[in-house]
């Protein structure tokens, strides 16, 4: 008996059936370029309007506090919130994965060694760049005096600044116990302004501790960190959808407040980060896989092609990981067992990178805001963006909510990362083509120093 109800119904013209083919959905606009977009719309309506109305205006003021401010601080609330649990879960897996360590035995040892060292490489090209070609200072002094009455305001510094004060009569290696090592890890990650020094400290403790006691065990914990690692990704790619809007927004109260003299600093930075990119990539890596892995660097660059194609469109090592782990076993010759290991934990633990772009971005925006970093500040930075190497996210924008908080920690107001949003994509897929590649020169050092011998028959 036929269903009355089961009818097909039809708004409009009826779709071609047989041979012929359906209109294409509509493709929407990529994500990066609604950025862009939002960043142009929000700082040529800012500066426009301050280039008509004046500053003093109040229209414009009134725009400024009651729209376009409330909506970008939604928005850095938003990645503030996630903080903690994207960076502790990030670093719990990626120690964790280390588990491995007692049936590779070696192999993880010397993975672990390469990842520091050449973290920590990238970090000092991005800082003596940074404080070489110095791009937050060059923009005129007005404009930058304007940023700075705004951005270096005593409202930002955290609670640790209280906690520094109790600690200034401490002898140093004192001074550096009690900053690093938390007595209550809870207390660390609640406080409004989070000690992301003593929350990392603690994650790399227990993320090792899994890694000492059995596998069966230790399972139900990191998949529920993994869990919470795959649900923070989702909150960030939720976020990020707004991020157009928002960026419209922190553009415009920049614009309207700066006018466009921050948008020469802005070019500086650009070219800072890509310059230290491009040392990372040309000069480290081609030293690392000529000496270390043995291989010709322009044969290396040549095989592994396609991995830093899929890496620069995508702008994820996560995404790029199937890609890389075939390449670098069937173009490099990279035993599997060796393949899976450091690729897998490379994709999360070792993105170079972004611990330059980290690095730069730190430097830019307080140099922006006339702050000048003590060398001890710049230390802190550079820890920081070693452990963010390993704790950031292995997905698009996945450093944006590590930078806000690290320039929370270093007194400086989150609002600074809008300088840098309108950017960040394109130095996005950048750095990701050096997380990646950097993954699989660990790959073929590691299997080299295990007596591999590399490059197959080139495919």
């Amino acid at each position: 008996m036929n269903n009355p109800f089961h009818k097909k119904v039809t708004c409009g013209p009826v779709a071609e059936t047989g041979n012929a083919k359906a209109p294409a959905p509509p493709r929407s606009i990529p994500l990066h370029t609604r950025i862009v977009i939002g960043l142009a719309i929000g700082a040529g309506a800012g500066g426009g309007l301050k280039a008509i109305l004046g500053v003093d205006s109040a229209t414009l003021v009134w725009m400024v506090r009651h729209v376009a401010d409330p909506v970008g601080q939604l928005f850095l609330r938003l990645l503030l919130m996630i903080v903690v649990p994207l960076v502790f879960s990030s670093l719990v897996i990626g120690v964790a994965g280390i588990g491995d360590l007692r049936r590779l035995g070696r192999v993880g040892l010397k993975s672990f060694a390469y990842t520091l060292a050449i973290s920590a490489i990238s970090v000092a090209i991005g800082l003596t760049l940074a404080n070489t070609i110095r791009p937050g200072s060059r923009m005129e002094a007005g404009k930058r005096g304007a940023i700075m009455a705004r951005y270096s305001s005593e409202a930002w510094k955290s609670e640790r600044d209280d906690s520094e004060k109790s600690k200034s009569a401490d002898a140093p290696l004192m001074m550096v116990v009690k900053t690093i090592v938390p007595t209550n890890p809870l207390e660390s990650a609640a406080r409004s302004t989070p000690d992301m020094l003593g929350v990392m400290f603690f994650a790399l403790v227990f993320g090792l501790a899994l890694t000492l006691v059995e596998r069966e065990t230790a399972a139900p914990v990191v998949a529920l960190f993994t869990s919470v690692y795959e649900a923070v990704g989702k909150i960030i790619g939720l976020i990020m959808r707004f991020a157009p809007i928002a960026v419209a927004c922190l553009l415009f109260s920049i614009a309207a407040q700066f006018g466009f003299g921050f948008l020469v600093g802005l070019g500086w930075f650009v070219l800072t980060v890509l310059l230290g990119l491009a040392i990372h990539m040309f000069v480290v890596y081609s030293l690392s896989v000529k000496f270390l892995s043995r291989i010709s660097p322009l044969e290396f660059f040549r095989r592994v092609k396609v991995v830093m194609v899929t890496a620069f469109s995508t702008s994820s090592s996560n995404a790029t990981l199937p890609t890389a782990l075939r390449v670098s076993e069937e173009n490099l010759g990279v035993p599997r067992a060796i393949n899976s290991f450091v690729l897998t934990v490379g994709a999360t633990a070792n993105q170079n990178g972004t611990a330059l772009y980290e690095g730069v971005t730190i430097l830019f925006l307080a140099q922006l805001a006339g702050v000048d970093l003590s060398f001890g500040k710049q230390l802190m930075v550079v820890y920081l963006a070693i452990l963010g190497g390993v704790g950031t996210a292995g997905v698009p924008s996945g450093s944006i909510p590590f930078i806000v908080m690290v320039l929370a920690t270093v007194g400086l107001d989150p609002g600074l990362i809008a300088v840098v949003l309108g950017v960040d994509r394109i130095l996005d897929m950048c750095r990701t083509v050096l997380n990646v590649v950097g993954d699989i020169t660990a790959a073929t050092y590691v299997a080299v120093s295990e007596g591999t011998k590399l490059l197959p028959a080139a495919n």
